[in-house]
């Protein structure tokens, strides 16, 4: 339990000092919006671009355990997407970004300290699998989706040109894009480059959780408890459940079986309201969601801990 707080409440304070500075008039609206803008398009897009890049892919991929961490996670997305329209009759677009919360778990942030904490660094090849393609499924399918409803009645073709025009000027599946493809070359990057990549890296996840708070501070749970109940539920509950049935049918190893389930057991992340932010719907679902539910996570990742060989 010390070991959960360590890492979650520092996220926690991160958070709240950007609600407070919003609340307090000392971080205006514009600027959070802005300052996720920045991590959006330019932060976070480097953070993948140097992980991927970095990665021993031949290693650590495992068809098994990327079905038993995958499958639940698009079986969340739809019965979350599901949910919203027709137990919350809420419009398409916004079904699609609640969706969303219950597919991109927070695999980074919380995942990989978690896991680290409780098994070893050694036990985190399994996460790093699960990583290193969690954005591209995860994009690919919440992008399809919202163009497929934002285009309907189009035509097939006028869809897949939306789809794929959204996908590759996305500027995150560019920065994987570009990874993999230095990964795979073995492209030696210039000292100067990473230099200024890890400058640009830094800022990052801080960044973009201090503006995750000032954009919380515009919203309240008022109207959105239901959709934001049913994404913790799914969340947190549900999914790392199937994932331990999955995991455990397929014959993964215990290591992978852990991996796939806490990972599965993450809150949603930060990019679960850049989605949404993205598109300009469901953002204050998002939004609370991400906050509930990682509060929450104290308590279920404690349970699923105690439950995992």
């Amino acid at each position: 339990m010390g070991a959960l707080l360590e890492v979650i409440l520092p996220v926690f304070l991160v958070i709240g000092a950007g609600f407070l500075a919003v609340k307090r008039g000392l971080f205006s609206d514009d600027g959070a919006d802005a300052l996720m803008k920045f991590t959006q398009s330019f932060a976070i897009p480097c953070l993948l671009f140097r992980g991927i890049a970095e990665l021993e892919l031949g290693a650590y991929f495992e068809p098994r355990l990327l079905t038993s961490y995958y499958l639940p996670a698009i079986i969340g997305f739809t019965l979350g997407t599901l949910g919203a329209r027709f137990g919350f009759k809420r419009p398409w677009e916004d079904t699609i970004a609640i969706g969303f919360c219950c597919l991109f778990s927070n695999a980074v942030l919380l995942g990989l300290p978690i896991t680290e904490r409780a098994y070893g660094p050694d036990a985190l090849s399994p996460n790093y699998a699960i990583i290193a393609v969690n954005a591209p499924i995860c994009y690919a399918i919440g992008i399809t989706a919202m163009e497929v409803v934002r285009n309907k009645g189009g035509g097939i073709w006028r869809t897949a040109k939306s789809v794929w025009r959204a996908i590759t000027h996305n500027a995150l599946i560019i920065g994987i894009a570009l990874g993999f493809v230095v990964n795979i070359t073995s492209m030696p990057l210039p000292g100067v480059l990473t230099d200024a990549l890890d400058l640009m890296i830094r800022a990052a996840l801080p960044a973009a959780i201090f503006g995750l708070g000032g954009v919380l501070a515009r919203y309240k749970l008022e109207g959105d408890t239901g959709p934001v109940i049913m994404v913790c539920a799914l969340m947190l509950i549900v999914q790392p459940s199937l994932a331990w049935v999955f995991a455990g049918g397929l014959g993964v190893s215990v290591d992978g079986i852990r991996s796939a389930v806490l990972t599965a057991a993450m809150a949603p992340g930060v990019n679960a309201y850049v989605f949404a932010n993205m598109y300009g719907v469901g953002k204050r679902v998002a939004a609370s969601a991400v906050l509930v539910s990682t509060g929450l996570s104290v308590l279920t990742l404690w349970v699923w801990l105690a439950l995992l060989p």
